[in-house]
């Protein structure tokens, strides 16, 4: 997500924009390794531009998730660990987004592609599945897989962004795209990741956060360390919305450190 061309005020070049990025946020969605495996040379770029304790939360390739179903998938798990070992403490958890189709009956393949993982990797799921919302002996047995490992539960919560009509046409894209699930947020281990996705009006998307500044706060309070990720529909205003959401928690929590101080941006310009 660094690239969004409304972030590129300053248009850094292509191998300085995740720098320019992490100038402004502390954690990054590696989205794009669900789709194509970088070079070795681009990751090694990628532990260049941040600090050691910047976080990459990263999807394995569709292979592993969605082709595979998490079956006989270490081959092109290990190859893409193996791309990623530049990275070394960056790589804060290993994201498994699973297909909605992936429910209660498979669990027993997240159970034994868990016992693979490799030792000191941290996993976080994201399931879409209705039943683990809908169904309590669902959902427990899913706690009960993950907790084996240490593994979170990634909520992706899109209950803002339902509810009410659309009022503008990146919504209904959005809606078209987001799974509509119910809002869960229950932390399993130490370092919870939320997903959030708002509205493309900006106080909606911060009136309808206010839940997840109260449930951050008091896991901060518990000593937990959460990673928060913040999406609009077209994601314009993302960057900045995530920072006012740190923000906000350390209004309750003033201990809480601040985020980067990013360069200031400069007139738009062509060279």
């Amino acid at each position: 997500m660094w690239t969004h061309p409304q972030w590129q005020q300053r248009l850094p070049a292509p191998g300085e924009r995740l720098r320019a990025y992490a100038g402004h946020c502390g954690a990054v969605e590696g989205n794009t390794t669900f789709y194509a495996t970088p070079s070795a040379s681009t990751v090694e770029s990628w532990a260049r531009q941040t600090v050691p304790d910047f976080r990459f939360v990263l999807k394995p390739p569709r292979a592993v998730t969605h082709e595979r179903r998490l079956v006989d998938a270490q081959g092109e798990l290990s190859a893409f660990l193996d791309v990623m070992a530049p990275l070394g403490s960056r790589v804060h958890a290993l994201w498994i987004q699973l297909p909605a189709s992936f429910g209660p009956t498979d669990l027993g393949a997240l159970a034994r592609f868990q016992r693979d993982l490799p030792a000191g990797l941290r996993c976080a799921v994201e399931v879409r599945h209705p039943a683990f919302f809908t169904d309590e002996r669902a959902a427990v047995q899913l706690e009960r897989v993950l907790g084996r490992i240490g593994a979170e539960w990634v909520p992706f919560d899109t209950t803002v962004l339902f509810d009410g009509p659309p009022g503008d046409p990146s919504e209904y894209e959005a809606r078209a795209k987001k799974p509509r699930v119910p809002r869960r947020m229950r932390a399993l281990t130490e370092y919870p990741i939320v997903r959030y996705h708002g509205r493309a009006d900006e106080d909606r998307t911060v009136a309808g956060w206010q839940p997840w500044v109260d449930t951050v706060a008091q896991w901060l309070r518990e000593g937990r360390s959460p990673t928060v990720f913040v999406h609009t529909p077209d994601n314009a205003a993302a960057r900045g919305l995530a920072r006012r959401f740190h923000d906000a928690v350390g209004a309750v929590v003033p201990e809480l450190p601040p985020q980067p101080t990013p360069e200031p941006d400069g007139p738009m310009t062509l060279f």
